[in-house]
């Protein structure tokens, strides 16, 4: 397994290489990852440990998605089963994914904890502002998504994605080196950081690329709804569209690792 520093050109390529093989098999991929939601929504709902035992579960389940569009980019059907490819390839690498996911779930945990310290420690954005001091019409209650988007809410959003940053690069292409190069968890946190870094030029761009996409999609979907509904119909599709353009999304992470490291081969081994 080595390293591999690619032009940062190459990021757009990404996020083309993403939207592509979306569209190759966009049922399979956009099952795979509604399916990927729920289970892990509904783990959170389990009293106690079902937010820790979800978060644990989102490397495996992210190598899953990227086994897929592996799957896809050759032109075959992903089967829901690929989801649990980081529980096939044998006890060890099943293991090394275990325990990959406990360190993420502390990290996050750390995390959510370390951005509830700073923001005051309020658990529930929702229930902080006065609902008094929400703005509504006469005689309405206030609306959830009101209490939602405050700025302390916003606040606290913005500065728990800054402290997850970190850790997102330490995972980045962890899962990946777990399973298909069989690397401790350990070493595949410094390697994913390490390969971020050489290949910085080329994330940035392709966050940058992504974020073009995403902007694009949310205009195209604020005129058709000034064309055909108004606010009711854009909040209509909202989260199916934002569900859908996140499938599309992760199904451009496996081309990210894919170039970051290569074999003597030049491709992940199976």
């Amino acid at each position: 397994m080595r390293l591999h520093r690619v032009p940062a050109g190459t990021g757009w390529l990404w996020v083309r290489l993403g939207l592509r093989t979306f569209f190759k098999q966009p049922l399979a991929l956009a099952g795979l990852f509604f399916l990927f939601m729920l289970v892990v929504s509904v783990l959170s709902l389990v009293p106690l440990l079902g937010q820790a035992l979800a978060l644990a579960l989102l490397p495996a389940a992210t190598l899953g998605l990227m086994a897929a569009t592996r799957i896809a980019a050759s032109g075959q059907f992903p089967m829901p089963t690929v989801l649990a490819s980081a529980f096939a390839a044998g006890r060890e690498r099943a293991h090394a994914m275990l325990v990959l996911g406990l360190i993420y779930a502390a990290g996050s945990l750390l995390i959510l904890g370390l951005t509830l310290l700073i923001t005051g420690g309020a658990a529930t954005p929702a229930v902080l502002p006065d609902p008094a001091a929400v703005p509504v019409e006469p005689g309405a209650s206030p609306r959830p998504e009101d209490l939602m988007f405050t700025p302390e809410a916003i606040n606290r959003m913005l500065i728990g994605a800054l402290l997850h940053i970190p850790l997102g690069l330490l995972f980045w292409h962890a899962p990946a080196l777990v399973h298909w190069h069989g690397v401790s968890p350990l070493k595949s946190l410094f390697f994913s950081a390490l390969a971020c870094w050489t290949n910085k030029a080329a994330l940035l761009v392709y966050f940058l690329g992504w974020a073009a996409v995403f902007f694009g999609v949310s205009l195209l979907l604020v005129l058709l709804g000034g064309l055909v509904g108004g606010p009711r119909f854009i909040g209509m599709l909202l989260f199916p569209v934002a569900m859908l353009m996140s499938a599309i999304f992760f199904t451009s992470l496996y081309f990210t690792f894919r170039d970051s490291f290569e074999t003597d081969e030049g491709q992940p081994p199976a």
